[in-house]
């Protein structure tokens, strides 16, 4: 594929050139339950209150009792990444040359889909974890499991099963030296066998960003946050606004959106 000969990059491109590498970067699309919609808006069932069922006697009726039903509107906001290459890039038709393009662009849009993710930024970006409310709290110092443990039970009691623990790179070192015991060189922290380099704490996987507010930990269900991308995912080539530097704009423009259906089951962990 040689860049340079299109104006607009197809679908059939796109989605290993742009897609599946944001999605591969982005903590945010790798650690929530991601789904695809062609409309403007995405709507996404919620059973805010679950039938009642009740003891019954041979031959009785059966109590009705319906579910409550709820749902979340999510509209994709718009994000979008710039790259300038050189033309001589542009016009390299190997693999090679359009995932360098591919690649930086999509650690571009990565880096903001993260930061929206982990934050509470102002319109027009989507609205992140730190604008959620009703997330549970927890505190403790970083020097054991303590307060992960209290993370988890917190959200066993509503009914959630923590699949992951998300925290900045400082906070995650802090973590990663602390040793089973005085004396010992064993981390705390298990480590995966088949994934090297993996963190778990109590068997959850702990991953790090530095979108997150330094000694901040989200932990959260993946099957309770959502991540939605729209399918008009654009990949465009300008060759002219860069003319007298022999140059060439790549543009990639996605929509995005996160809808966090039970708020409770999200603990925000922060250090005495």
């Amino acid at each position: 594929m040689t860049l340079l000969n299109r104006q607009s990059i197809s679908r059939e491109v796109v989605g290993p050139l742009l897609i599946q590498p944001v999605q591969r970067e982005s903590v945010a699309f790798a650690t929530s339950t991601t789904v695809s919609t062609s409309g403007y808006s995405f709507r996404i069932p919620l059973v805010e209150g679950d039938p009642t069922a009740t003891w019954v006697a041979e031959g009785s009726d059966i109590p009705l009792s319906d579910a409550d039903l709820g749902e979340l509107t999510v509209i994709p906001s718009k994000v979008a990444g710039l790259s300038v290459i050189s033309r001589e890039l542009a016009e390299d038709s190997s693999p090679a040359a359009a995932e360098v393009v591919g690649n930086g662009l999509a650690r571009n849009i990565a880096v903001k889909v993260d930061a929206a993710w982990f934050g509470a930024l102002a319109a027009p970006a989507p609205s992140g974890l730190g604008a959620v409310s009703g997330v549970q709290t927890a505190v403790g110092a970083f020097t054991n499991t303590d307060p992960f443990a209290t993370a988890i039970s917190l959200a066993e009691q509503v009914g959630a099963t923590l699949t992951t623990f998300a925290t900045d790179p400082a906070t995650a070192l802090t973590l990663s030296k602390l040793k089973e015991q005085s004396g010992s060189n064993k981390p705390l922290l298990g480590s995966d066998a088949t994934a090297a380099g993996q963190r778990r704490i109590l068997g959850v996987e702990l991953v790090t960003s530095p979108a997150i507010t330094a000694g901040t930990i989200w932990a959260y269900d993946r099957s309770r946050v959502w991540t939605v991308l729209r399918d008009d995912v654009t990949l465009d080539v300008d060759k002219s606004r860069y003319f007298e530097s022999d140059r060439v704009g790549i543009r990639a423009t996605m929509r995005i959106g996160f809808a966090f259906g039970h708020p409770a089951s999200i603990i925000k962990i922060t250090a005495v």
